[in-house]
């Protein structure tokens, strides 16, 4: 979303990854019936390269359909992207950015940047991570002034986070997902 003509492709279908990921490296072992270890062995890559990524589109599909209530006014362009971080020698994966309708002669306004994780409890390092972003954003010109920080988490919330009193930070389970506020 942030590097424009840079195109990012995955197979969008889950079954098909499912087969690349867990079937297809260990079909030796599997025709040989030993479905239940190479279960164990593929759990881990079945969770980052299936379930995350999936987890990753209910979110965006939440922020597609969000009302203004959610982010302050609709969304114009709902992605991911990649932050670059010099200072850091790092790039910082945005798994939820959520960008204002494009308004002539105006800086790209952010809605929202956010984090998506399916099997883990999201905390404090989440959110830091996303106000560097944002961070960095501002000083590439982008309106980052009424940003939301979302954190999307089918796993739950620290208590320090769930205790964390920032009106613009919103703390978005399975619930939320699944009953879209009007």
């Amino acid at each position: 979303m942030f590097r424009s003509g840079r195109s990012f492709y995955r197979v969008a279908e889950p079954l098909i990854v499912f087969y690349q990921v867990v079937m297809r490296p260990q079909w030796g072992q599997l025709e040989t019936g030993r479905a239940a270890a190479v279960w164990r062995d593929a759990r881990q890559r079945f969770s980052a390269h299936v379930l995350g990524p999936h987890f990753e589109e209910l979110c965006r599909q939440y922020a597609v359909a969000a009302p203004p209530s959610v982010f302050g006014v609709l969304p114009g362009e709902v992605g991911s992207g990649v932050v670059g971080d010099s200072a850091g020698r790092t790039s910082i994966q945005v798994d939820v950015v959520v960008l204002a309708p494009a308004a002539p002669s105006a800086s790209r306004r952010v809605l929202s940047l956010g984090e998506a994780k399916y099997g883990e409890v999201m905390g404090i390092k989440h959110v830091e991570r996303l106000r560097r972003a944002r961070d960095l954003l501002s000083q590439r010109g982008y309106d980052t002034r009424e940003v939301v920080l979302a954190c999307y988490s089918a796993a739950g919330f620290s208590r320090e986070l769930l205790s964390t009193d920032d009106p613009r930070l919103r703390l978005i389970g399975p619930d939320e997902l699944y009953t879209m506020p009007q």
